[in-house]
């Protein structure tokens, strides 16, 4: 209880004061993140997950043990994925995927973990960054994962992702998926 009380009037005195003075009633208001206006994006393009070739821009890193029982379940992947204006690899490249998945589940619904970081490096967006962090069910039409956080533009960002497979090569294992991300941020 000791631990407490002292806690808190150490607390009351910082509040009291700030850089050795005392915090008088003409000082200016500080406008904190919960004040500023909320803002909601709403972004659409296509990732391009390539395995094979010389270009490829996704690296298994872990194989399951050959004798694992689990068939490909702890598969691992290292992205650096182009994505897209357009569903055309071709098109105009707005950023890069860059970050990890793996293959988390022993069900058979071929659930990844997904942590993956949106760098945009065109438009309005340039320079600003969203991070996805979730589950990502393959065989399902449509998934939504979360979005964890952003920032430039997009700091403090947090809202929803929707990916749809677009295209898929069984013999290679690429993919293009069709992404629409709903973001508020500040």
């Amino acid at each position: 209880m000791t631990s407490i009380l002292s806690f808190f009037l150490l607390f009351i005195s910082c509040l009291m004061n700030v850089h050795g003075r005392a915090i008088s009633s003409q000082e200016s208001h500080i406008m904190l993140p919960s004040e500023k206006l909320e803002s909601f994006t709403h972004l659409h393009f296509f990732f391009h997950d390539i395995l094979d070739g010389e270009k490829a821009t996704t690296l298994k890193i872990i194989n399951p043990p050959s004798e694992s029982s689990h068939g490909p379940f702890g598969s691992t992947y290292v992205i650096d994925n182009p994505l897209t204006k357009e569903q055309n690899l071709s098109s105009k490249l707005i950023g890069r995927a860059q970050g990890t998945y793996a293959l988390a589940s022993q069900q058979g619904d071929f659930a990844f973990k997904m942590d993956i970081n949106f760098i945009f490096i065109e438009g309005k967006y340039k320079g600003s960054t969203l991070t996805m962090l979730g589950r990502n069910v393959i065989v399902n039409e449509i998934r939504e994962m979360p979005i964890v956080g952003g920032t430039g533009a997009f700091r403090f960002a947090s809202g929803y992702a929707l990916a749809k497979t677009v295209w898929y090569n069984s013999t290679s294992g690429n993919a293009i998926e069709e992404f629409n991300i709903t973001i508020s941020h500040l």
